[in-house]
């Protein structure tokens, strides 16, 4: 695999020294995409339409030039089938996402028309600190989508430049000292290609998907001057443009700081997973890619970005996790800046269940007495009314019960939220109540191992509860 991968390697590098160090691949011979008109092709791949370029396994997004070294830091490897099969994800890949802030002084030669202007304005770079990171594996075995999120202010060791906070990984060595960073922080787990789209480029992708719809969980107010940052947002469920969301993407000013923004990030993606990946969406993404295409620099290529966008269609949107690093906060004067601290425990257990595609052992619910469960009411009911719900956890052996801040946004259904990512433990408290839908994501309590987002559906079965835990 390794000589296959140096090969690989250095047919780029000298494709890219033939054209010239500093030039780019042209962009007026790759971008010829158009919708693909063969029915057979579409429904055989689950694509209700398909991108072609000129070469299948060229990377018309990709902005970096890698050094042969850098690319052997990705796997290589083919992801997808040959022929018809060519959309057909044929093995597990893991995708590290880098969403970047970019300012000018994070580049050496800013362009001229960001200078003189009284502020600092995010520009269309890709050198930046990277404030949103991604691992996602896509994993036809299992058919689901993991995706961890990795706090920007982990506290790690990036190879050559000592112990620092996560996202300045990009800064110092591209996106191929991040994946190398990334894959050390997770005890060595691959990763096969990356992504990274700027600031400008979220706005852009979120309006070209026609906005999204999505609760704002609290008034989010925040003025910055000097970056001419200015969040306005009102509580509430609202459709927002791109420019809207953006703001509530970046809002990081509350008591959970990073972490908070975070598990927005998870409630956007959710929901414009949810509104967007669907046949109608594929059909129209030649267009949307080329709203968005300087924004983005990816080594995907086109037959990969097909086969990671088909598997993601047909794929179950309850097969769709959203995990968070394990760690804590820092506290105060315990380093010489505020960090997440990595739980390395809790990141080997989350790796072995999620991402390690060695394992075959059944993964079994963890003993109720260990779980820290938070209670998290939606329906604005009097505590008492929970009563009887704390009763019938303890009585079944969960004494680490709690009651949690209110959950702002009212639900019909109740979420029963695997925090930590044990999905299995949390459809063992679904199957105790009776009632309501696991979620694994990091949305609910922090604290917590399971948190129950209590919907109106509680009170359909509070009868039930309150009959049963009666002496």
């Amino acid at each position: 695999m390794t000589s296959q991968k140096t090969s690989a390697a250095q047919q780029r590098a000298a494709k890219a020294k033939y054209k010239g160090k500093n030039s780019r691949p042209s962009k007026s011979g790759r971008w010829l995409w158009f919708v693909v008109g063969m029915g057979g092709i579409a429904i055989v791949s689950g694509l209700a339409g398909a991108l072609l370029a000129v070469s299948w396994e060229s990377t018309p997004l990709q902005q970096a030039q890698l050094s042969p070294q850098e690319e052997a830091v990705f796997d290589g490897d083919r992801i997808s089938g040959n022929g018809l099969q060519f959309s057909q994800l044929t093995r597990p890949v893991n995708i590290l996402l880098l969403g970047m802030s970019v300012l000018p002084p994070d580049v050496q030669n800013a362009p001229t028309e960001s200078k003189n202007l009284g502020y600092q304005p995010q520009i269309n770079s890709f050198d930046g600190l990277s404030d949103v990171m991604l691992l996602i594996k896509f994993d036809p075995e299992t058919k689901k989508i993991v995706m961890l999120s990795v706090p920007r202010d982990t506290r790690t060791e990036i190879e050559g430049h000592g112990v620092k906070k996560i996202n300045a990984a990009n800064v110092d060595g591209g996106p191929a000292l991040t994946a190398k960073t990334v894959s050390n922080l997770l005890g060595g787990v691959g990763v096969d290609r990356y992504v990274r789209i700027n600031v400008l480029g979220v706005s852009k992708l979120i309006e070209a998907l026609g906005g999204v719809n999505v609760y704002v969980p609290k008034d989010m107010k925040y003025r910055d001057d000097s970056q001419h940052l200015y969040i306005n947002l009102k509580a509430g469920q609202q459709h927002l443009n791109g420019e809207q969301a953006l703001q509530l993407l970046r809002y990081r000013h509350d008591e959970l700081g990073d972490i908070g923004r975070i598990q927005r990030q998870q409630m956007v993606l959710r929901a414009l997973i949810e509104q967007s990946l669907n046949p109608t969406t594929i059909t129209r993404l030649p267009d949307i890619l080329n709203v968005v295409k300087e924004n983005i620099d990816t080594n995907l290529s086109v037959e990969e970005l097909i086969a990671l966008i088909g598997f993601g269609s047909k794929t179950s949107r309850s097969n769709m996790q959203m995990l968070m690093l394990p760690g804590r906060f820092s506290e105060n004067r315990e380093f010489d800046a505020s960090y997440w601290v990595p739980d390395r425990r809790a990141i080997g257990k989350l790796i072995s269940q999620h991402f390690d595609s060695e394992a075959k052992t059944e993964l079994q619910s963890s003993d109720p007495s260990h779980l820290r469960v938070a209670i998290q009411d939606s329906t604005g009911s009097d505590r008492s009314q929970l009563r009887p719900l704390i009763k019938t956890l303890e009585k079944a052996g969960y004494t680490n019960v709690f009651i949690s801040k209110l959950w702002g946004q009212p639900l019909e259904v109740t979420h029963i939220v695997a925090q930590q990512g044990d999905g299995n433990s949390a459809e063992s408290i679904r199957s105790l109540l009776g009632f309501g839908e696991v979620r694994v994501e990091s949305t609910g309590n922090i604290s917590s191992d399971i948190s129950i987002q209590v919907g109106k559906d509680w009170f359909q079965n509070q009868a039930i509860f309150q009959n049963s835990t009666r002496p």
